[in-house]
């Protein structure tokens, strides 16, 4: 395990700043691209070379650089099963420490327990992501933890071992559970994991896929779908690659816009009641509901009947009647999208 007494002085020194560095002269020449950096903040000798936001600190193994004293890295840290971290600094600012401690049963692929990180000038943490993975006997074969998640139950020398494997970040060829032998031996053939990928998806007419075009896709991909104009999207607007080689719903369709079939009788759309020259193309979109008025068969009145658009066809309900061109130019008061609502009683 770690020595407590090196985190101890490392949190000392995280308390303590960074300026003692530059006073001593001890900050290390320029490194560029050490601790898994991209780029390094811009070099310097004094404060006076950073201009009045920036201070001239020794930023690890960039060296001195124009730094943010203030900046912070990211925390809280995403949830990991396998380790916790905590700040060994007040806050997470430049030059914190942070440890990154795997739980029992795991350690780091240094065989150490626990690593520091340090905030740098570019607000990331030093170092590369801490990956705590189980631990194996030496005389067993160990299975390659980039590939499979696993769990080891642990048991006294004179007790067996069972391995039980849950899940394979691809497909799984082979026995998904193992147990050790007393001559310890794995009882069955390590398990093979096979990487998947999806095909590519089925294009969708009228409409757009917004994706790279490759041959397959692997886990995790997602796809995006667009219609063209005056198409509505029915389905998923985003797919996404699965861990079984399928995606995770079948492709949306693109839906036709319905003309509403009326010329001389208002209707009711979205609840107001409106004539169909005043409706934008006299169109309505996908699965939009249009309601008729029909004529009572012996009185005068009228009640509704509602259709809804699917792709392209709205039909008229089998009780509406068009009025006649001499209705709707002589008598348009007696439209029967007009006159009075028949009582509830009247309507069968």
């Amino acid at each position: 395990k770690m020595d407590r007494a090196l985190l101890l002085l490392l949190s000392m020194w995280a308390l303590t700043g960074t300026v003692s560095l530059q006073d001593s002269g001890s900050c290390p020449e320029r490194l560029v691209g050490e601790e898994g950096r991209r780029t390094c903040p811009r070099p310097c000798k004094a404060d006076s070379d950073c201009g009045s936001k920036r201070q001239c600190l020794c930023d690890g193994q960039c060296g001195l650089s124009c730094v943010a004293p203030g900046r912070t890295c990211p925390w809280p840290l995403p949830h990991s099963e396998n380790a916790e971290a905590r700040l060994l600094s007040p806050t997470h600012s430049f030059s914190a420490l942070l440890e990154v401690r795997c739980k029992p049963g795991f350690t780091l692929p240094s065989g150490m327990d626990a690593t520091i990180r340090r905030c740098q000038g570019d607000r990331q943490w030093s170092g590369d992501e801490p990956i705590c993975t189980g631990r194996f006997e030496e005389t067993f074969t160990p299975f390659s933890p980039s590939h499979l998640v696993s769990t080891v139950h642990v048991a006294p020398p004179s007790v067996s071992i069972t391995l039980s494997f849950f899940s394979c970040r691809a497909d799984i060829v082979g026995s998904r559970e193992n147990f050790c032998q007393e001559n310890q031996t794995w009882q069955y053939p390590h398990p093979i994991c096979k990487k998947v990928y999806c095909q590519p998806p089925t294009e969708v007419e009228q409409g757009y896929v917004v994706a790279v075009q490759k041959t397959e896709y692997e886990v995790g991909f997602d796809i995006h779908y667009l219609c063209k104009k005056n198409f509505l999207l029915d389905g998923p607007q985003m797919i996404t690659c699965l861990s079984n080689g399928s995606w995770s719903a079948p492709p949306p369709h693109c839906r036709a816009r319905c003309l509403i079939p009326a010329e001389r009788s208002r209707v009711m759309i979205g609840g107001v009641k409106r004539w169909p020259f005043d409706v934008t193309d006299a169109m309505v979109p996908h699965g939009e509901n249009v309601t008729f008025f029909c004529k009572h068969p012996r009185k005068q009145c009228s009640f509704t009947a509602t259709q809804t658009c699917f792709n392209g066809k709205l039909q008229t309900p089998a009780c509406y009647l068009e009025p006649t061109w001499l209705q709707y130019k002589l008598f348009p008061h007696r439209l029967v999208s007009e006159i009075e609502a028949c009582e509830p009683g009247d309507v069968e």
